[in-house]
């Protein structure tokens, strides 16, 4: 999703303040006839950033009906209208508040308000490395644990099958059953659980297949194969599907992009995958699911062909290339 700011003033001080940061953000003003429980609303739905230049008491009584979790609520400021002040109200680190608040307050000349704790003491933060790393956040409430016991002077292990580079984070070292699991597979202890995309989902499947018959069994495969399905990051499939309408359906609501190719370009991928006669007669290759997912991740295949009802997955992983980045500068 493109980054997209909104904001909203409330005095006429105030909108110059506004109008003068929405041209430095590429932000939109909300118009002056908009109710304004209606573009918070449709700000909650559509934008990463909400940025109210006004009180703050009125941020939140907007803001109240639509708050739901950290790891899907917009990033949320309050600048009051002379620019002293840049409060992140809501989503600090995985909405971007905290980052973004910063470089209001140098387009301002104000000060940035940060409360976050592990901001406050130059600590490790979990979910901005996630965040940094491009990796899905599988249980968001269980940071707070991680956050709480680097705020107590105590280390957190993180475990990690790849290699990470550069220096490891004061506070946090390396091993077996942490604090935190880098993983594809699902997670079954109380560690937080960060999947990195690095998946590649190859889907071959009979004409005329329902979007609603490939989400079915994409569930069961999943759940079956333990896989996350966060951690998938593209689809990949024949050319003879690119006309269809329910793979395309079903690739679009995950948000993946689909790749197709042709049978000689699957043909020619390198190793032995599960070959079926009645597949090779009918698209001109033997196998499709496993070898798109191969030739699309340039990876090995972590799972082998899976079929139902004329829909087969397959599950190809590239290596993660992952470092202990996880704050600007």
């Amino acid at each position: 999703m493109r980054e997209k700011i909104v904001l909203t003033a409330f005095t006429g001080r105030g909108r110059t303040l506004a109008e003068t940061l929405a041209a430095a953000l590429g932000g939109e003003m909300r118009d002056g006839e908009q109710p304004l429980a209606a573009w918070t609303a449709k700000g909650f739905r559509e934008a990463t950033a909400l940025i109210f230049v006004g009180a703050l008491g009125i941020a939140v009584r907007s803001i109240a009906p639509h708050v739901k979790s950290k790891a899907e609520d917009p990033a949320v400021l309050c600048v009051d209208e002379g620019g002293r002040w840049v409060i992140p109200v809501l989503s600090g680190h995985l909405g971007g508040a905290n980052a973004l608040a910063r470089h209001v307050a140098a387009l301002t000349g104000g000060e940035a308000v940060i409360t976050t704790a592990t901001d406050l003491h130059g600590l490790f933060a979990v979910d901005l490395w996630a965040k940094k790393q491009g990796m899905a956040l599988l249980e968001p409430e269980r940071i707070k644990n991680v956050s709480a016991k680097l705020l107590k002077d105590e280390a957190i292990t993180v475990e990690c099958p790849w290699p990470i580079a550069g220096s490891t984070p004061e506070r946090v070292r390396l091993g077996s059953e942490g604090d935190v699991r880098v993983s594809y597979r699902l997670n079954h202890t109380e560690a937080l659980q960060l999947a990195p995309r690095v998946l590649t989902l190859g889907v071959g499947c009979r004409k005329g297949v329902e979007k609603e018959e490939l989400e079915s069994v994409f569930q069961r495969f999943c759940a079956e194969k333990n896989i996350a399905p966060q951690a998938i990051e593209r689809a990949a499939s024949i050319d003879r599907k690119r006309g269809e309408a329910g793979l395309l359906a079903f690739c679009a609501a995950h948000g993946w992009p689909l790749s197709f190719y042709s049978a000689d370009q699957l043909r020619a991928v390198p190793g032995s995958f599960t070959a079926s006669v009645f597949v090779e007669n009918t698209v001109g290759v033997e196998n499709v699911c496993e070898r798109a997912a191969a030739r699309a991740s340039g990876g090995e295949i972590i799972e082998w062909k899976f079929a139902c009802g004329g829909v087969a997955f397959a599950m190809a992983a590239r290596r993660a290339e992952l470092d202990w980045t996880w704050r600007d500068g």
